[in-house]
């Protein structure tokens, strides 16, 4: 079984990959992420292809360095009514967030790029719905002060896992892509290539 650099810091990334058996090397991408999504903004680019050439990038930046090797690249958008979310940078800018999504349906478009000896040779995006229930402000101010630390990796300020499960009232897609991976679509490609056994 091919060793998969995946080319993020993301914890539950790994731990999904470790859960299905993969043996994964974590090796983070360090990319200019507000500059090239407000580049493709500015050209007129989707959510959804915003968040397939982040992915691209991040696999391109570390196939670079690891020529031979196997390399993810993974990215999530958000988007509710024509914005689009990222990271939080602070409590207050999580509070803003969830202020806007709450009552609301969004979409998160999860991506993944596969490269192989240096090129492309997998990609897609997942695209579940969520909707937030009209949660309390109380409830929203003591859900970011207990969660701060977990939240803030989270595009959205929610992490599905955890009890930012409370913060739904339906979600339709599947869960993998929620946390951050289109999962079974990557270990059907895997398989079919026969990077792993199957």
């Amino acid at each position: 079984m091919a060793v998969l650099i995946l080319a993020s810091s993301s914890a539950v990334r790994t731990t999904l990959l470790h859960n299905a058996g993969l043996q994964v090397a974590v090796q983070p991408a360090r990319i200019d992420e507000d500059t090239l999504r407000d580049s493709l903004l500015a050209e007129g680019a989707g959510a959804h292809d915003i968040a397939d050439a982040l992915a691209e990038q991040k696999a391109l930046r570390i196939a670079a360095r690891y020529p031979e090797s196997l390399v993810l690249g993974c990215d999530q958008i958000l988007e509710c009514d024509g914005r689009l979310f990222a990271k939080p940078s602070s409590p207050e800018d999580a509070h803003n967030h969830l202020c806007f999504l709450r009552g609301r349906t969004h979409r998160l478009h999860t991506a993944a790029v596969l490269y192989d000896r240096g090129q492309p040779v997998w990609r897609h995006v997942s695209t579940p719905r969520l909707t937030m229930r009209a949660f309390t402000d109380s409830f929203l101010r003591a859900y970011i002060q207990q969660n701060w630390d977990d939240i803030r990796h989270c595009v959205g300020a929610y992490q599905i896992e955890g009890p930012g499960i409370r913060l739904f009232s339906a979600i339709e897609g599947d869960l993998f892509a929620i946390q951050g991976l289109p999962l079974l679509e990557l270990l059907t490609a895997l398989t079919t290539r026969k990077d792993i056994d199957g």
